[in-house]
């Protein structure tokens, strides 16, 4: 059976929106076993995480796992995510990046326009439909 394509994904378009000066975000369900983040961050069982060079440290891009120490409300936390619960990796200035099914990431892959991502809280008429949005991957 092959590896899954989502670490791979994740590390290429993170690369990709840190080289073009922007800022990395991920979508994260935080409902899934193994998802360690402040409960507080936590909004309809979703998190937006910022993973720009400069919010985070000992970020660790791995085949299995994401993990990152980072602050919220002042506090060093220890991040802990399992590649299957990300759900979007984007840049926060457009959107753009990738969202990836829930379900199962090692099926034929189909690309379809699913539209810039809208983080849990904000307002959807905030975000421009003109700009070029995600793509997700199933």
């Amino acid at each position: 059976m092959l590896t899954s394509r989502r670490p791979y994904l994740v590390r290429a378009i993170y690369e990709w929106i840190a080289d073009n000066d922007l800022t990395p975000y991920l979508l994260v369900d935080a409902a899934m076993d193994g998802v360690y983040v402040p409960p507080h961050a936590v909004q309809n069982d979703r998190i937006v995480l910022n993973i720009s060079v400069q919010a985070v440290d000992k970020l660790q891009l791995g085949n299995q796992e994401i993990t990152f120490d980072a602050r919220f409300a002042g506090r060093v936390e220890n991040i802990h995510v399992p590649i299957k619960s990300v759900l979007a990796v984007y840049a926060r200035e457009n959107g753009v990046g990738l969202a990836f099914s829930p379900d199962n990431d090692d099926v034929p892959a189909e690309a379809e326009d699913a539209g810039p991502v809208v983080p849990p809280g904000a307002d959807p008429s905030q975000i421009d439909p003109a700009k070029p949005g995600l793509r997700l991957v199933k």
